[in-house]
Parts: structure tokens; sequence; C-alpha cells
């Protein structure tokens, strides 16, 4: 018995396709994933066990071979967990589903059979449309993240026992529609209008925002330095609909979205500590990650007490600065983030 269905995966700021494979034979009963998982991935199996056979499924007991493909490329996180389980369901009741072909799955799921939330939705929605999937079914979590992408269907589901009906007919679930939301959504609490008295500043920063220029503010304890800069995304022309998307598959990786601010819709405004280390401010860690200077992209970075920052980490903003991007070497690869803000910083005299 044999089942195919496909998957996708994160791999810096954009997806690829995962095909995940699942094959029974004869022999002692085993569940071996292979195709560089990582720790994560391999935990699934005990997982995906349980929530099948919670949600009243039989899952197959000879020996699974469950593979993921392509097999050169680390596969991370829990988002196969869907995809594996529908695989293992289909060959363990012997059902032929020919529609899998056409669909794209992901979401972890709990030891009941309910889909929990993963990260990196919005990028693998837009590798889906890309490969010509007609639909993705995706944690109820973050349907509305990627509803955005058009082009595609987005089903929301709650559980593994959902998911199978509706691949087997036995039951309807209606497409995720987000239909103007970018416009709708596009306000920020705070207003540069709000600023009293003190022409020169605001004139120097209309200046800096009109020329895509940096910006230095020096002044007294209480003099305003950080209420102004955080009205300063306020005058920046609104993001286009691209520069959004760019900018909500950057936090949808870092798992900065939730249902109530599933896409980022006006330009991003971030505040680090002082304290903050190079890898937090560039990016980094085992496997790269983007850091603020990414999160920030197409919005507003604010180093305030400027002077408190490490020189080492000042110094990492060179290449983000001149190139809009930044380039993370590790031992797990070579990853591209892009990074183009405004850099506002603020100190005492």
């Amino acid at each position: 018995m044999f089942a195919k269905i496909s998957s996708a995966a994160v791999y810096g700021v954009d997806a690829f396709e995962v095909e995940i494979e699942v094959n029974v034979a004869g022999g002692n009963p085993a569940i071996i994933i292979v195709g560089l998982p990582d720790a994560a991935v391999k935990e699934s199996r005990d997982r995906v066990v349980t929530a099948i056979s919670n949600s009243g499924y039989r899952w197959p007991r000879g020996r699974t071979t469950i593979n993921l493909a392509p097999a050169d490329i680390k596969k991370e996180g829990p988002s196969f967990d869907l995809p594996i389980a529908l695989g293992m369901i289909a060959t363990g009741e012997d059902v032929d589903l020919p529609s899998l072909e056409q669909y794209a799955f992901v979401g972890e799921l709990a030891l009941t059979g309910a889909v929990r939330a993963v990260k990196g939705v919005l990028p693998i929605a837009i590798e889906a449309r890309r490969r010509k999937k007609k639909a993705l079914f995706v944690p109820e979590f973050n349907a509305r993240e990627a509803a955005i992408v058009k082009g595609l269907d987005v089903y929301g589901v709650t559980s593994l026992r959902e998911t199978f009906e509706f691949l087997k007919g036995e039951r309807m679930l209606a497409p995720v529609k987000e239909d103007n939301f970018f416009d709708a959504h596009r306000r920020y609490d705070v207003d540069f209008a709000d600023v009293k008295g003190q022409p020169h500043v605001k004139r120097a920063i209309e200046v800096a925002v009109a020329g895509g220029h940096n910006i230095l503010m020096i002044g007294p304890p209480g003099s305003g330095k950080s209420m102004l800069a955080k009205r300063i995304p306020t005058i920046i022309p609104p993001m286009t609909l691209e520069e959004a998307i760019e900018t909500t598959k950057i936090h949808s990786i870092c798992g900065l979205l939730d249902p109530a601010h599933s896409f980022v819709t006006t330009r991003p405004f971030r505040s680090p500590h002082h304290t903050i280390s190079d890898a937090g401010l560039l990016g980094g860690s085992t496997n790269p990650t983007p850091g603020e200077v990414s999160i920030t992209h197409n919005g507003v970075l604010f180093l305030d007490e400027l002077p408190e920052f490490k020189r080492s980490t000042l110094e990492v903003l060179r290449q983000p600065i001149e190139e809009g991007k930044v380039t993370i070497s590790r031992a797990a690869g070579s990853m591209t983030f892009p990074s183009e803000f405004m850099l506002v910083s603020a100190m005492n005299p």
C-alpha cells in the first residue's frame, strides 16, 4: 500500500515543496521516517499514531516507511504531522483518495487529533499557488494568514477527522476568504499629528522620511525622542500589497502573527533593548532565523540610548543598511534575509 501527499517547508523566507510518501510492506511492525528529519519530525511518529487512534481510524500495522522528499534538505518542525497522518490513514484503511495530489497540507497534531497552529504558513501558501495546487489545508488558527494569497482555496481545519472526512466527500468545508482585509486594517494606534510644538524636529524627520534617510535625535530625557520615533511610521507612505506580503512572510516565520493580526498591514516599528546580541539584531542561531533588522523590513528600527549598544552590535548594521539585505552563514547553511528599513536612533547629549 502506498500514498503520496504534498506539503511544504520553510527555508529562509521562502518555502519549498515536500512530498510525503507513505509505504506499507510486510515485516515486523515499525515506523521509519527518512529524508533528513530533525528531532521534532522524528517525534511526530508517536503524536501521529496516537492522534489516528483517538480519531477512530486504523493505522498500518506492518513496516511503514515515510519518506520526506527532497531527501537532501533538512526538514524541521511539527508541520508535517497532518499530511503524515493522512497518508497513514489512507494506507491503514486502504482508501483510495485520487484528489490528494491536488491539495497541500500543513499542521501539527495534538494527541486528541486536533490540529494546532504552525509557523510560516504564508510562504507555504505562496509556494502551493506556484505549484498550481487547488487548495491548501492549514490549521484554523492560520487560515486567515494563508487566505491573503489569491488564486488558492484555503481551508482552516480543526481536527484530523474533519480533514479526512472532507477528502472522502463525507463533510463539506467552505474556503476562508479575506476580501478587502488589507485595506480595512491599515490603521495605526498613534499619529504624527499628535505631536504639538517642536517644529524643527518634525521638519527634520519629514525630510529624512521623504529622502529615505536615517536619523539621529539628540536631546535630554523627557524631550520626546521616543514619542516622535514611534510616530514616524505613520508618515511613511502606506505599504503596498507586495511589501506587506514580504514583511508578513518574515513575521510568520518568526511566529509573531496571531488570529487578530494575521497580516502585517502597517509599517513595522521595532525598538530592541540595548543589551541585544549580534545574533538577535542581525539573525542567527544554529539554523539561521531572521533578526530584528529583518523583522523591521519595510519599517522603522529604533535604537534608543544609542551609546549603550555594544560596538560589535552596531558594526553588524553596516551591511543591512548599505545593501538592504543580510546574509547569515552557519554550519546548517547560508541564508539571505531582506532588511530594508529606516534607522532611527536617539541619545542624550
